[in-house]
């Protein structure tokens, strides 16, 4: 059991700010990293979201629904922004937001193509740590472009340590580090090293906008920036808004002072002419063209750089100090407490993390652990998407292109989201996910519980949920159904904050339970077409599982009856009698809903286990597994693919322990009278228990089926790799899988890391890789069947090596085997990284560690989004798990 958390000065912020007395999170790291090619920026007709806002548009047009910058932060509602940029005199642009590949210029889908690193960071943003890694010699667009191109589903991607830009340290580090004097008192630190041997010039431009609403008829009052004062040490700059009040950025004594607007240049994106020459790319031109007249003729505007010429010798490193504070009369801003305070909250962070990165862990998984909660922390992002507005149009602008009021996203003009939220990834994913968010609330929660219970919260609000019940999926097309774990995550939330706090808050849960009462109900009338309790829930999340989309039409008017749709309602209805039970334990009128679940649950596992004239089962006696089921001209066709459609079933278990039971009186008495009529009417039963009064235990999977599919998860020539559970058998990969339907071939083999089917897009697969989410399911899985049966249920861990063990030391196997993707082995190599030698020889990178969006399943690279801290961040929760 881990030491209880003990009292520090980041616990203290938290404390003051959800008790309303201090707003220590109106700022913090909320700056996407992406604006461009999303959603929210698309007014084209036909919804060509990579094409109608690139990256080259990026630089000179004004965004609508957000901001983006490199290591940057904003205030709660994006209005004042700060970033980091830079040139390295060789570039056609300057470095000011990060870049990558849009889905059609990826060979695997939407690809960032840069090295940047998330170092630290407190649930308060007291304390953040950030570093970008910036080549000498000109930044390689077209290479990346042009190569990437020519590849195919086949082929590897061509990532920017390929290119050689980073060969001989011939790269800048640039740290920059934020920490928090009070909550509206902000000093700033960039660091920039030069690693390479010899001399190097570097222009800093730390830089100060203000997001554009004016342009769009959305504020009244311009807000500006303005040159105040010039000292001997330092200068200040007065930002004067009328939403956030008045700032000050005081910043050490540029070379130059660079001023324009935030707004569209006009004449370069469409050959219209502008209303003023200070448009937003100005600095980008003066900066790269060497010519400043224009930028330096005036000391106000809407976006302002310091520029610093920073000259380095080999292995040389400069500071250079800002400070953005509401309070503008310090008299000494960077030197008077600029230091202690940095001191302070970088030890006041030490002493918070000491609750949670355990003794028992070494450096390396010290260190691991650290990375991943700053990744949690550093992707929150500020999110702003009225899809009514974005469908109708802005005061002062033109109406959008009327096909789009019958394009993408038009039936959810309900939602109004403006929120800070957890993204999967803030350039990959800058968009949030329901089901990835439910996955990020777990190690959140042991961050900062009240975040991660707002969070979940938010989503079952009613600008977010549908009318008839439905979570928005993800912003690129909110009717997708992602699977239902919004319950889940509930549950693990309040139980850690039981674990952690000492604190039962029932009254979260009766608040979300109320809302998913409404989702449930959605999920029962639109996705049980037959109405026969087997779902089809269609996408679900897992890409390229199947032979055939199925979020579409299936081939030949053919129905599918998902095994893992079906086992996902069937752990949801426990999730429902879980929480209903919880809060009957102190209010009993929820007993009669907890019967409900139960009876849901029990019909739902009859339906999938069974045999009958209506369904034929999911469950396959002969091969130990359960399939999705192909429904054809009256005909049951099986789809015999090994793969976590089958494996879902095991998420659906759980524990009844007598204690709990012996307070819901009513409860219990239905569920005896319930278990009793099933058994005299021989129909499929899937409670057990050992004798009467003692713990029952509710299982999707009876006893003797679980035992054979464990056998399968546990192959290392099926699923069991050495870096965790693969989404598919390795056996389809001598063994691939074809299907014959009316003339059509469909198909899948085992694909161990990126994908090379174009189903999805290239960056969907879950043809074989191995996805952190699915895995702490599985682990979640076992120990609550292991808090059944104990050591009355061993079984062959690896299967065939002898060594047999009870369900918990299976999970520890998993977590281990997953935890190991990130740790050093003997030759001081990280799974993770695959052949990148750089992260193992060079000493600027040996203790930088990635958190991707999924892994081979032979080797362990990462794959995918290369940020994606947001589920594969349960790696902190494992560490957390196996070293308390």
């Amino acid at each position: 059991m881990p030491p209880p958390i003990q009292p520090n000065p980041e616990n203290n912020r938290l404390t003051e700010h959800y008790a309303r007395r201090k707003n220590w999170m109106k700022w913090g790291p909320y700056l996407s990293e992406r604006q461009w090619g999303t959603v929210r920026e698309d007014y084209s007709a036909r919804g060509e979201v990579w094409t109608y806002f690139k990256h080259d548009h990026a630089r000179s047009r004004a965004y609508r629904w957000g901001e983006d910058g490199i290591a940057g932060i904003c205030d709660r509602y994006c209005r004042v922004c700060f970033g980091v940029a830079m040139w390295n005199g060789k570039d056609s642009i300057i470095k000011e937001r990060l870049f990558g590949l849009t889905g059609k210029e990826g060979n695997h889908g939407e690809d960032v193509k840069e090295l940047y690193y998330y170092l630290d960071n407190t649930p308060t943003h007291s304390y953040m740590k950030h570093l970008y890694k910036y080549p000498q010699t000109a930044f390689p667009y077209e290479d990346l472009l042009g190569t990437n191109a020519k590849l195919g589903y086949g082929d590897e991607e061509y990532e920017i340590l390929d290119t050689g830009v980073f060969d001989d340290n011939r790269y800048f580090d640039i740290f920059t580090e934020y920490a928090k004097s009070s909550e509206e008192d902000i000093l700033i630190k960039i660091t920039v090293h030069n690693r390479a041997k010899e001399k190097a010039d570097l222009t800093l431009l730390p830089t100060l906008w203000l997001r554009n609403l004016w342009s769009f008829g959305l504020m009244d009052k311009k807000p500006n920036i303005q040159l105040k004062e010039k000292k001997v040490t330092f200068d200040r700059a007065e930002i004067t808004h009328s939403e956030t009040g008045t700032y000050h950025l005081y910043f050490e004594t540029p070379r130059r002072y660079l001023f324009t607007d935030n707004e569209s240049n006009k004449e370069r994106l469409f050959g219209i002419e502008n209303a003023s020459i200070f448009v937003k790319d100005a600095i980008n031109d003066a900066v790269v063209n060497q010519d400043y007249e224009l930028v330096e003729q005036r000391s106000e505007g809407t976006k302002f750089s310091p520029m610093y010429t920073l000259e380095l010798e080999g292995g040389q490193s400069v500071e250079i100090r800002l400070r953005l504070s509401n309070n503008g009369k310090l008299s000494d801003p960077l030197e008077d407490d600029f230091d202690q305070v940095f001191l302070q909250r970088i030890q006041e962070a030490d002493q918070f993390y000491d609750n949670f990165i355990l003794s028992k862990a070494n450096d390396d998984l010290r260190n691991i652990q650290r990375q991943a909660y700053a990744g949690m922390l550093w992707t929150k992002q500020y999110y702003n998407y009225d899809v009514n507005r974005w469908l109708e149009g802005d005061p002062a602008t033109l109406a959008p292109p009327t096909d789009r009021k019958r394009g993408r996203n038009h039936k959810w003009t309900n939602l109004v989201n403006e929120d800070i939220i957890s993204m999967p990834d803030k350039w990959e994913y800058p968009w949030y996910a329901a089901w990835d968010l439910a996955f990020h609330c777990v190690p959140l929660a042991h961050l900062d519980v009240n975040f991660a219970k707002k969070q979940l919260l938010l989503f079952l609000k009613e600008w977010y949920l549908s009318p008839k019940g439905q979570l928005p999926a993800y912003e690129w097309k909110f009717e997708d159904v992602n699977p239902p774990v919004h319950a889940w995550a509930c549950l693990q939330v309040y139980r850690i904050e039981q674990k952690v706090a000492g604190v039962s808050d029932v009254n979260f849960l009766k608040m979300a339970f109320h809302k998913l009462l409404i989702n449930f109900t959605w999920w029962v009338n639109q996705k049980d077409h037959n109405d026969n309790n087997i779902f089809e829930g269609g996408f679900l999340g897992m890409d390229n599982i199947g032979v055939f989309d199925r979020s579409m039409d299936i081939p030949n008017g053919g129905a599918l009856e998902q095994a893992d749709g079906t086992s996902w309602m069937a752990m949801y209805s426990l999730n429902m009698l879980d929480m209903a039970l919880e809060i009957a334990q102190t209010d009993p009128t929820y007993e009669d809903v907890a019967t409900k679940f139960l009876e849901h649950f029990v019909y739902i596992a009859q339906s999938l286990n069974s045999i009958s004239k209506d369904f034929p089962g999911a469950w396959d006696e002969e091969e130990g597994f359960f399939y999705d089921m192909l429904v054809l001209d009256h005909q049951f066709i099986p789809l015999k693919i090994r793969s976590l459609v089958g494996l879902t079933t095991l998420f659906a278990s759980l524990l009844l322990e007598k204690e709990r039971l012996a307070k819901v009186p009513k409860f219990t008495r239905r569920l005896k009278w319930f278990r009793d009529y099933r058994k005299e009417h021989h129909n499929f039963l899937v409670i057990e228990e050992l004798e009467e009064g003692e713990d029952l235990l509710l299982s999707l999977i009876p006893k003797e089926r679980l035992g054979r599919l464990l056998q399968a998860l546990l192959d290392e020539k099926e699923f069991f790799s050495d870096g965790g559970i693969r989404s598919l058998s390795k056996i389809h990969e001598e063994q691939p899988y074809y299907i014959n339907i009316k003339g059509q071939q469909f198909g899948l083999k085992y694909d161990p890391g990126v994908s090379r089917s174009g189903l999805f897009g290239g960056n969907s697969n879950w043809r074989g890789p191995i996805w952190f989410p699915m895995n702490y399911l599985i682990i979640q899985s076992l120990r609550e069947y292991d808090s059944y049966y104990g050591d009355r249920m061993k079984v062959e861990s690896p299967t065939g090596s002898g060594r047999y063990v009870c369900l918990s030391e299976v999970a520890d196997d998993i977590s281990a085997r997953l935890i190991s993707l990130f740790t050093k082995d003997e030759n001081k190599e990280r799974a993770v990284y695959g052949d990148a030698t750089i992260y193992k020889d060079n000493p600027h990178f040996q203790e930088l560690v990635l958190f991707y969006e999924y892994f081979n399943g032979d080797t362990g690279e990462g794959l995918g989004a290369a940020h994606q801290t947001g589920w594969t961040g349960l790696v902190a929760e494992l560490i957390y798990d196996i070293y308390g």
